[in-house]
């Protein structure tokens, strides 16, 4: 309707997940290189999450594209389903018949498939959208499709896409086997202030003519914060403020229009007010990141302790009370142990997380002062025998026993 006022080619801020107007931001930038090396490598797990809207399929699409000929690509969407319905989904995606047949046959065919695929020389793969629908029964039931595989190659490539909520139902101890399996794991956050703006450009850009809207000061600080940086909420509200503007035949967003915008959206429709109260609740990418940095630091610590409990181990001390308690203490800050927490919804996630991390932290600089203590008593002792020693060995012949020790 107003692409011939605008003089665009397209409507720019379309809501399908059209991989020409794929932008790049940081995280899809890692993202689309973590997946790149992940297929290259045929790695047998690939982990994919992200929020709502933030364009995990479109990074599909556009992998897609570029999916090298030798591999044969099935893709489930539809995951609210049992295993046999699964399993069928799968098979037939693959270009196998499955009328009639039950779910001992159809995984028959499917492994005879996978075998007959590499005996030709190429690869077979599976992507799974919406993966946190699955129940821990059918991602148990995908693993195991995983278990056909060569010495040195895997006959079937799997990659899982979904929600942030994937991540905690994966953190379930009855699902550590899968998990381990994991070789490529990436998550796709909000873009930040800075990457909406270039992010309205670029589509403006692909869609014919990026300078068809000048946006006044404050407008994109507006933009930012209704949509906390998700595409999918930026690229409503953008396609409103066009229609806005056509009607209005304006060529530049002030705060008056873009603020008229937001408000009609929020008033008039049920999907962006819950669109945009559900990102309201959600961590920003600072909080994401302070809470990366903080597991990280804990990760390291914990490897440190590790460590330590090894190098007890190596001088047979196994025994004592402190071992044992070092042992308990690792085993309890495992990362994915404590991502296996039910949790309501985004805050809460924040609030606990934060407070495991706080705990934890302050368990593991306790433990560390005390590894510190023990060590410096463990080598002031060996200083000790070090410098016995050297007297023994001053001391004449005649006075030391036949083992070398004084008499």
């Amino acid at each position: 309707m107003y692409t011939t006022f605008f003089g665009f080619k397209y409507k720019p801020f379309q809501l399908t997940p059209d991989p020409e107007f794929l932008f790049m931001s940081r995280a899809h930038k890692k993202a689309m290189t973590y997946l790149k090396y992940g297929i290259a490598d045929n790695s047998g797990f690939i982990l994919l999450t992200g929020e709502i809207g933030t364009g995990k399929t479109t990074i599909l699409r556009s992998m897609i594209k570029n999916i090298p000929q030798d591999v044969k690509l099935a893709r489930i969407n539809n995951t609210k389903v049992n295993s046999e319905q699964l399993i069928s989904m799968i098979s037939e995606d693959f270009g196998l018949d499955v009328r009639g047949l039950d779910k001992t046959r159809l995984l028959s065919n499917l492994s005879d498939f996978l075998i007959s695929q590499y005996a030709q020389g190429g690869r077979s793969m599976i992507i799974i959208d919406e993966a946190q629908n699955l129940s821990s029964d059918l991602l148990e039931e995908i693993r195991l499709l995983s278990n056909l595989e060569t010495d040195k190659s895997k006959l079937l490539q799997i990659i899982l896409v979904g929600q942030p909520e994937l991540n905690i139902k994966l953190g379930s101890p009855k699902l550590e086997q899968l998990r381990q399996r994991i070789t490529v794991c990436t998550h796709i956050s909000p873009l930040t202030r800075d990457e909406i703006e270039s992010y309205i450009k670029y589509r403006l850009k692909v869609a014919g003519n990026e300078e068809a809207l000048a946006f006044e000061e404050g407008v994109m600080d507006a933009i930012y914060s209704f949509s906390k940086g998700i595409p999918r909420l930026i690229n409503i509200l953008c396609d409103f403020t066009l229609l806005t503007a056509f009607t209005d035949e304006k060529k530049t967003v002030d705060m008056a229009l873009i603020n008229e915008v937001i408000n009609d959206l929020i008033d008039e429709s049920p999907e962006t007010k819950a669109a945009a109260a559900i990102s309201e609740k959600s961590m920003s990418t600072d909080k994401y990141s302070e809470i990366e940095d903080a597991l990280s630091s804990i990760h390291l610590r914990l490897q440190n302790l590790e460590s330590a409990v090894n190098e007890i181990k190596k001088n047979n001390n196994t025994n004592n009370d402190r071992y044992k308690s070092l042992v308990a203490l690792v085993n309890a800050c495992s990362v994915s142990k404590s991502s296996s927490l039910p949790f309501s919804d985004n805050k809460g996630l924040s609030t606990t997380k934060e407070a495991i991390l706080g705990k934890k932290e302050d368990e593991l600089l306790k433990m560390e002062k005390e590894l510190i203590d023990k060590d410096s008593i463990l080598r002031r002792r060996k200083e000790k025998l070090s410098e016995s020693l050297i007297r023994i060995q001053e001391l004449p012949s005649e006075a030391k026993n036949h083992n070398g020790t004084a008499l």
